[in-house]
């Protein structure tokens, strides 16, 4: 077993436990010796043990003299636990292979260091692919703010519904089992208060009743929010129904009336309140610093076009997941994806960075890290 074959045992062990992790990143961490793996683990739910701690447990006293796989630099620092540099160095691990290094700036390179001088060997082997893993919480750690991904489908000539709002459905059933996936690993998803009334989403995972390739860790599932200003929505929402109300929350402005808040709130939601912008919708900076301040790491946005208008508008977007079916609607009313002021020329255009294109079915899927020109 090389380095390589090892670290890719370590991020699927990070894989299974990715959306299950918030605050803290989801990392994997596997122990050989003699290529044989001795112990592995991923980070528990918080506050719960680190990756290598769980790991280190399951090895035992065979860990000394083994090497470790890390998905990312074990930390060394005290945040709720110990640091893993300690457990490790009292393991008597004699080497430490990285996926990438800390994006938090109390640590980026000083666990490495730490173990260095412990006279352990270290090495990094900068994985795009643990990198990727870690753009949440690089996100949520530097920039104090969800990481953001806004998914939509779409037909071939860019429209998300006909005229008269009949968006079901765009996309086809291999699609939507992905979306169902992409669900299962976020902490939070965000729509409109116009998608609610218009598609009366449930917003839940339903996975496929077949065998996936990453098997995850079972949750409650993903915090379900309505951004809607005035909190107006008909009592007949899926949302507002017992079942699935504890888990949503509702996310209203100023402007909203106490009468309605009382409303919302009988019917089981979490009633929020944060500040309008000009054109007095929700503010959608101030819905994800609260989203932020309780702990939610990745927000994943499904519509509709002013909700992700907004975000876009306020380079608040971080990566783009978007379906495209071979369908033809038309029509100058029916809603494309991205609402919003926009761009005047289209030399600013945003672009996409570590592009993915695939096809799902008859649909074709486009993926990407959004670059800002007057940003990045």
């Amino acid at each position: 077993m090389n380095d390589s074959e090892a670290m890719q045992q370590a991020l699927l062990c990070a894989a299974q436990v990715e959306g299950r992790t918030s605050p803290r990143p989801p990392v994997g961490a596997v122990v050989v010796q003699a290529d044989r793996v001795l112990g592995q683990g991923a980070t528990a739910p918080p506050y719960g043990p680190h990756a290598e701690v769980v790991a280190l447990a399951e090895a035992g006293a065979a860990a000394r003299g083994a090497t470790l796989y890390v998905s990312l630099e074990p930390c060394c620092i005290t945040i709720h636990t110990p640091p893993c540099t300690q457990a490790i160095i009292a393991a008597g691990i004699k080497r430490v292979v990285i996926g990438t290094l800390d994006p938090n700036p109390q640590v980026a390179g000083r666990g490495m260091a730490q173990l260095h001088e412990a006279g352990i060997e270290t090495s990094c082997l900068h994985m795009e692919q643990a990198s990727e893993l870690m753009r949440p919480f690089a996100t949520f750690i530097t920039k104090k703010r969800p990481y953001v991904t806004a998914k939509w489908a779409m037909t071939l000539d860019g429209k998300l519904a006909t005229g008269s709002k009949d968006a079901h459905w765009i996309s086809g059933p291999e699609s939507r089992a992905w979306v169902h996936d992409l669900r299962d690993r976020v902490d939070a998803i965000l729509i409109g208060s116009q998608t609610a009334i218009q598609d009366n989403p449930q917003l839940t995972v339903r996975l496929p009743a077949v065998p996936l390739e990453i098997v995850r860790t079972p949750r409650a599932g993903p915090l379900r929010v309505v951004l809607a200003a005035h909190g107006l929505l008909p009592e007949t929402l899926q949302l507002l129904q017992e079942e699935l109300a504890m888990g949503t929350w509702v996310i209203v402005g100023e402007n909203c009336s106490a009468k309605q808040r009382r409303w919302l709130e009988e019917r089981g939601v979490k009633v929020q309140m944060v500040a309008a912008d000009v054109q007095g919708h929700v503010d959608f900076a101030a819905a994800l610093q609260l989203l932020h301040d309780q702990g939610y790491m990745h927000a994943l946005i499904e519509g509709g076009s002013q909700l992700l208008g907004s975000a876009f508008d306020a380079r608040l977007v971080d990566r783009v997941a978007a379906f495209i079916a071979p369908k033809i609607i038309g029509g100058a009313t029916a809603p494309t994806p991205v609402g919003g002021t926009g761009l005047g020329v289209m030399s600013e255009a945003w672009q996409l960075s570590n592009r993915e294109a695939h096809q799902f079915g008859n649909d074709i899927f486009i993926t990407g890290n959004v670059l800002y020109a007057d940003r990045d």
